[in-house]
């Protein structure tokens, strides 16, 4: 399979939906973050391998603290191949085209809106207190280029949105390649 392929399937694994979370999923997100996962509302993408990549949370967290990051990636995989397009200098040539190309920060501040619109639809949906509109969406937007992971996640979750976070994961290895970033014990498994 080459890396079109492995590109096309990857992009073929999205949102779960919204509702009761399954445990398994859960317990993957567990594994690959090394803690419990807050404020879980969804998986909103999936890594071909079957595991949840992207989770979606709520904007507040069960002690009612604000959280502005919607989408969260949890594969660990993925982090790290993103850490080292971060550590590239990727981010700082991002950041030079996006005060020189008006159409391109046009498209990023789309995406931020889009971010934000979805948050606060969530909210809606939790029957929370929308965060405040001025507060940061994800990874910089709408004026900096501050975090690929989240725009990473941003554009895994919602396809063709995020301009920079698609630029990135175009140029992301196949994390997945080499199979699952966890293994997770199903509950039928355990003793």
């Amino acid at each position: 399979m080459d890396v079109a392929d492995d590109q096309a399937d990857h992009e073929g694994h999205e949102a779960a939906g919204k509702g009761r979370v399954d445990p398994a999923d859960l317990a993957a997100a567990r594994a690959q973050l090394g803690r419990q996962p807050r404020g879980v509302r969804a998986v909103a993408h999936r890594c071909p391998c079957g595991l949840p990549d992207v989770l979606e949370t709520a904007p507040r967290l069960p002690d009612g603290a604000p959280f502005p990051t919607l989408f969260y990636l949890t594969c660990p995989k993925a982090a790290s191949a993103i850490g080292t397009l971060e550590s590239s200098g990727l981010m700082k040539s991002m950041q030079a085209r996006l005060a020189e190309d008006p159409e391109l920060a046009e498209a990023y501040r789309a995406a931020h809106e889009d971010y934000v619109a979805r948050r606060d639809r969530a909210a809606k949906e939790e029957g929370l207190e929308p965060l405040p509109r001025d507060m940061q969406s994800a990874g910089g937007m709408p004026g900096r280029v501050k975090c690929l992971h989240a725009l990473v996640a941003h554009e895994l979750a919602a396809p063709g949105v995020n301009p920079f976070g698609r630029e990135a994961l175009d140029a992301l290895p196949g994390w997945w390649a080499g199979g699952p970033c966890v293994v997770v014990e199903s509950p039928a498994e355990r003793p």
